[in-house]
Order: C-alpha cells, then sequence, then structure tokens
C-alpha cells in the first residue's frame, strides 16, 4: 500500500508541475495573452534620450588629448623638476643647496637619456614569422638538435670564455 501511495503522489506531483510549466510559458510566449491592439498611426519620433549609464559609457574621456598615454608623450606634456631653494626646501645633510640641486639635475639628465633610449627603440622587434621561417621550423626538424634548439643567443658585452681575463702567467706560451 505503501508503494501506491508514494507513486500515486509522484505522479500528481509531477501533473502539478508540467501545468505550471506550461502555464508560465503561455503566459511569456507569442501564444496567448491579449489580443494585439490595432496600429496606431506613426508619430514623429522624439529624440530618444540616453540613460545616465548610457551616457557615461559614451565619455571619452581622453578625448581632448588623445595622445596623452601614447609611448614617448612624456615628451610633450609640461613636465619639470621642482627647485630647491636654501633655507626653504629640503637639503640632506652635508649638501649644499646648490650641490643638491646639481645632484637632482644630473639623475633627471640621466633618467631623460634613458627614456629617450627605451622611446627610440618603440615598435622596433623582430617579425615571428620570419625568424620561424629562417631557422626552418616550417620545412624540416634540424634546428632542434643544434646546440642553441633554434634560439637566437644575444650578444654579451663581455667575453665570457675564460681567456680575456686570465693572468700571464697562465697563458700559454
Amino acid at each position: 500500500f505503501h508503494t501506491f501511495h508514494v507513486q500515486s503522489t509522484m505522479k500528481y506531483t509531477t501533473a502539478v508541475l508540467a501545468v505550471a510549466a506550461i502555464a508560465s510559458t503561455e503566459a511569456f510566449g507569442p501564444f496567448g495573452g491579449k489580443a494585439k491592439a490595432p496600429a496606431t498611426p506613426a508619430k514623429t519620433a522624439a529624440p530618444a534620450k540616453k540613460s545616465v549609464a548610457q551616457r557615461v559609457f559614451d565619455m571619452d574621456l581622453f578625448a581632448p588629448v588623445a595622445t596623452q598615454n601614447d609611448y614617448g608623450a612624456r615628451s610633450r606634456k609640461n613636465l619639470k623638476q621642482g627647485t630647491i631653494k636654501a633655507g626653504s626646501s629640503y637639503v640632506p645633510s652635508g649638501l649644499s643647496a646648490d650641490e643638491y640641486n646639481k645632484l637632482r639635475k644630473d639623475a633627471a639628465a640621466k633618467k631623460e637619456a634613458n627614456y629617450q633610449r627605451n622611446v627610440a627603440k618603440a615598435g622596433k622587434f623582430l617579425d615571428y614569422t620570419d625568424f620561424y621561417k629562417a631557422r626552418g621550423t616550417d620545412t624540416k626538424q634540424d634546428w632542434f638538435k643544434s646546440v642553441t634548439r633554434g634560439h637566437s643567443m644575444a650578444k654579451t658585452k663581455y667575453d665570457w670564455s675564460g681567456e680575456g681575463d686570465k693572468p700571464l702567467w697562465a697563458k700559454k706560451q
């Protein structure tokens, strides 16, 4: 008797859920609901007002100076270092205001020279397709057996072979 009661309850619950699902689908679907109202004559459309969110998302905050964040734009900005005045500005102990100004000016010049050196390198790169074809990867697998395994080795500033810095007594005659 217990099994029959559970099965009939499950059938009843399933039927109720199916009817509820169909009814909710019918309410939101194109099948039923109210009849369509007759078409009204077209009015001249008023300009659509944008929502606050749409106005915010359409803002281009960089429009006035579109290139302000481009690489190298620092030279077009009016950036300058503050000056140190004796008696009213911080000066490290052991230095005079003039010495500290010179030290700061030299550091700023070094920083600017490094920045300009990097700006000159901007946009210059090795095309991977050319590199790929030059090492022969597209036609053969010999590059994998080489000492470098297809890598380009950088030239170094120093001779790391160990031959150039041997003392005189260690060289063969």
